[in-house]
């Protein structure tokens, strides 16, 4: 019997050993023999900022500043605070309040912004960064301070501050207003969203009156962000490929004039980029029936539609992300 051809290619088995390493090394999934880093280790670091040794301890480690000390404790200025490890908005100047407890307190958090844990002894609720569970502090309540009768006992090391001059807004209308702001939201660098009616003569209107035709509104978006972080040309291009703008007063099965492709441009340069934006399509072949129109008057909508989809922990049935740039 020839038994040559079951011998072991002892060459080649060895080139193979040598080759794999090369290959997932190649693909960023090796450690990094310089830092003993893993791949995991080195994405988070490209997903979520960079943070001292000081942030790590509370931030990461579940450390606690030292009272009155905390660059946020006295600040009365009107804006937003956001994570310190992932830029998420946590918290309105709004619902801050003093409470004498040396850290910076607030009534309230921005709608689904922060995940309460309790502690393992059960004697506190923690509270997390509900994007990158980042530590921020803990959560009391019934001790009356507010109507709200809650406090959020947090960490400044673990914000950052955007004050109110620093962000820049931008209005956008695409249908029902509900997707359109579900993925407004979850932009990096967006602070807060609002959904409501503009673009009709009715002062004050209603959802009934708004889905009644007759007010000449569009339902929209009102997006405050941080342009540090996010551009406008950015959130216009988010706003082209999450509905279809090709379609004339309507998106999907909702039908009628509210439900309109627009764009409520505030200054000149949101023009002519959202115009650049819509030369972009055309000259690719869609037929784009979004309209330019300057804004006007934004009338906040009902309680119940605000962060409609974060509150039923849904997703949009007609706002489906479609790459067109």
């Amino acid at each position: 019997m020839n038994t040559d051809k079951y011998r072991i290619n002892r060459p080649l088995i060895l080139s193979i050993l040598l080759v794999i390493p090369v290959f997932f090394l190649l693909q960023g999934r090796y450690a990094d023999t310089g830092t003993n880093k893993t791949y995991k280790e080195d994405t988070e670091k490209m997903k979520y900022n960079t943070l001292t040794e000081a942030e790590k301890q509370v931030i990461l480690y579940k450390g606690t500043e030292r009272p009155f000390t905390g660059k946020y404790y006295n600040n009365k200025e009107k804006g937003f605070y956001t994570c310190k490890r992932c830029d998420a908005p946590l918290y309105n100047s709004e619902d801050k309040f003093d409470s004498g407890c040396g850290w910076p307190s607030f009534d309230d958090e921005i709608e689904g912004a922060v995940k309460q844990v309790r502690d393992a002894d059960g004697s506190r609720t923690e509270i997390l960064c509900n994007n990158c569970g980042a530590h921020l502090g803990h959560v009391f309540t019934g001790e009356h301070f507010t109507e709200k009768n809650t406090r959020h006992c947090v960490n400044s090391i673990s914000m950052n501050f955007i004050p109110a001059e620093k962000t820049e807004r931008a209005i956008f209308a695409s249908g029902c207003f509900w997707g359109t702001e579900y993925h407004m939201q979850k932009t990096r660098g967006v602070l807060s969203t609002t959904v409501g009616y503009t673009g009709g003569h009715k002062q004050k209107p209603t959802y009934r009156e708004v889905c009644s035709g007759t007010t000449g509104h569009a339902e929209a978006v009102e997006v405050v962000y941080d342009p540090a972080k996010v551009s406008y040309e950015e959130l216009a291009k988010l706003f082209f490929e999450t509905h279809d703008p090709t379609q004339v007063n309507r998106q999907g099965p909702d039908i009628g004039l509210q439900y309109r492709s627009e764009i409520f441009y505030l200054d000149a340069k949101q023009k002519e980029t959202a115009q650049k934006l819509i030369d972009i399509l055309k000259s690719r072949d869609y037929k784009v029936a979004t309209r330019l129109t300057k804004a006007s008057t934004f009338w906040k909508a009902e309680d119940y539609h605000q962060d409609y989809y974060m509150k039923k922990n849904g997703s949009p049935y007609c706002h489906i992300y479609t790459k067109r740039f």
